[in-house]
């Protein structure tokens, strides 16, 4: 932790161990297979916004990790309002699924959340050690974060209902690689519960 702006000038007024990071769910699905990804999306968003509902009664912080649909002027405001009107595909997703007032962002060029972006900043200041990853998708860009995450020696925990991608099986086959490979926490979010220390075994 650096010796000064602990608090990154009172923007970063949490502390925790863990993080909840919600990775590009704010989306118009307006690509190749963005319909097959959305189906699967669907099934689960309602297990996102009910583990991110515990997050936020154990003070939890929430960060959304979202593409920046390769378009560098845009800002999170304005992906989000483009993804939850009425004509984008995923709207339903995105509004169910936005952000709060307090949450955090990044924008990410890449596939992983951390490639060229704040988030290792923001979690240092944070002081968090565990990271659950959730969102879009299991073999992409969950894959690619969680990756970048355990070269950092984070912690990692992916809820198997809390991600998709286009094909089910290479969801399994990322998953698995993520707990075998990661040493990561693949059960789902009805297993996780919070506790003062961090989450319960």
């Amino acid at each position: 932790m650096p010796a000064k702006n602990h608090d990154l000038h009172g923007n970063v007024p949490e502390n925790s161990p863990i993080a909840l990071l919600i990775i590009d769910v704010i989306s118009d699905f307006d690509f190749p297979d963005g319909n097959k990804l959305l189906e699967n999306t669907k099934p689960i968003a309602e297990n996102i916004a009910r583990l991110r509902r515990k997050a936020d009664r154990a003070k939890i912080p929430v960060i959304y990790i979202n593409d920046n649909f390769g378009k560098w002027q845009s800002d999170f405001k304005k992906l989000l309002k483009h993804a939850s009107a009425k004509t984008s595909k995923g709207s339903a997703i995105a509004n169910k699924l936005k952000p709060k007032a307090k949450d955090y962002f990044v924008l990410k060029p890449k596939h992983s959340g951390f490639y060229s972006t704040t988030l290792d900043l923001l979690l240092e200041y944070l002081s968090v050690k565990t990271l659950i990853l959730t969102g879009l998708t299991a073999d992409i860009c969950v894959l690619f974060t969680a990756n970048d995450a355990y070269l950092r020696d984070f912690k990692i925990i992916v809820p198997s209902d809390c991600v998709a991608a286009v094909e089910a099986e290479e969801k399994e086959k990322a998953l698995k690689y993520i707990e075998r490979v990661l040493d990561a926490d693949t059960r789902p979010s009805s297993e996780i519960q919070f506790v003062k220390t961090g989450i319960k075994r």
